[in-house]
């Protein structure tokens, strides 16, 4: 199985509108750190804040509580 596969299998029902939904939010001090983690990543693309891997902008992707780093690091 491929590496995106893997990651298809393991998005769960996470999805990017998921944003626009409080109840799908994670707290401000987790999605916090998660971001942290991605800015010191070498897939982080700092002009466009998004993920080379994935291609999700990571200031939203990281607030949704069901959504998962490609990478596996948060």
């Amino acid at each position: 199985m491929s590496k995106w596969e893997e990651y298809k299998n393991k998005l769960g029902t996470a999805r990017p509108w998921d944003v626009l939904n409080p109840a799908k939010l994670t707290d401000e001090k987790n999605a916090d750190q998660r971001y942290a983690i991605c800015e010191s990543c070498p897939s982080f693309l700092k002009v466009t804040k998004q993920c080379k891997e994935c291609g999700c902008f990571m200031a939203l992707k990281t607030k949704i509580e069901e959504a998962i780093c490609p990478l596996g690091k948060w």
